[in-house]
């Protein structure tokens, strides 16, 4: 009594008791499940599964009464369509539920990077907002080549005008005629005194 008192500590958790089912690798199983249901929805299924029948059929029914191994009723078949069709619904509802698991995986990545393009989209709609607001006291480059354009045409008409100008000038001041000399008083150093007969200047 002693001993099993101290076999059971307190400081120990308990060993489940009771039986001990195999583990069984969900996705390895859920993989095998949506491979046969699959193959259960194909063509080749159909065909196959029809000539199996059909076999079966007249094997039972037309061959030697000592070899038949289902006569008329067909009660082994129809065991056999039942066992099939018993395990082939939770197979199917088995492949539809990892795709509707997927499916749903799918739709939260989806709506999670939708979500995120949107954030994306509405801090650039802002940005593009600020710059245009920024942009609107900045000098642009089609603003520039307009008023260097501007500034261009000014200078032109400036010069034009200041040519008109000296030309009207020109023309008001009276042109001296060729023998006749030039308003500049006399002096000894371009021989005015000796044009008139004279060799030194008066004193």
């Amino acid at each position: 009594m002693t001993e099993q008192r101290r076999g059971e500590r307190l400081d120990q958790p308990r060993a489940p008791r009771g039986l001990h089912l195999p583990r069984i690798d969900a996705d390895s199983f859920g993989r095998w499940a949506e491979g046969i249901a699959r193959g259960m929805g194909t063509a080749n299924f159909l065909v196959y599964m029809t000539l199996i029948l059909a076999a079966w059929f007249l094997w039972n029914t037309l061959a030697p009464a000592h070899l038949r191994f289902d006569p008329y009723t067909f009660t082994f078949l129809t065991l056999v369509l039942s066992l099939q069709a018993s395990y082939a619904a939770p197979l199917i509802l088995l492949a539809q539920n990892r795709q509707a698991d997927r499916d749903r995986v799918s739709l939260d990545e989806d709506r999670r990077r939708a979500t995120m393009q949107k954030a994306d989209t509405e801090y650039l709609a802002r940005e593009i907002a600020a710059l245009r607001i920024a942009m609107g006291d900045v000098a642009t480059r089609d603003f520039l080549r307009s008023e260097l354009t501007r500034l261009a045409e000014e200078l032109d008409e400036a010069a034009e005008r200041r040519r008109k100008l000296e030309r009207r000038q020109q023309e008001r001041v009276p042109r001296r005629p060729a023998g006749e000399p030039l308003d500049e008083p006399r002096d000894e150093f371009d021989g005015d005194y000796a044009h008139d007969g004279r060799q030194e200047s008066p004193t």
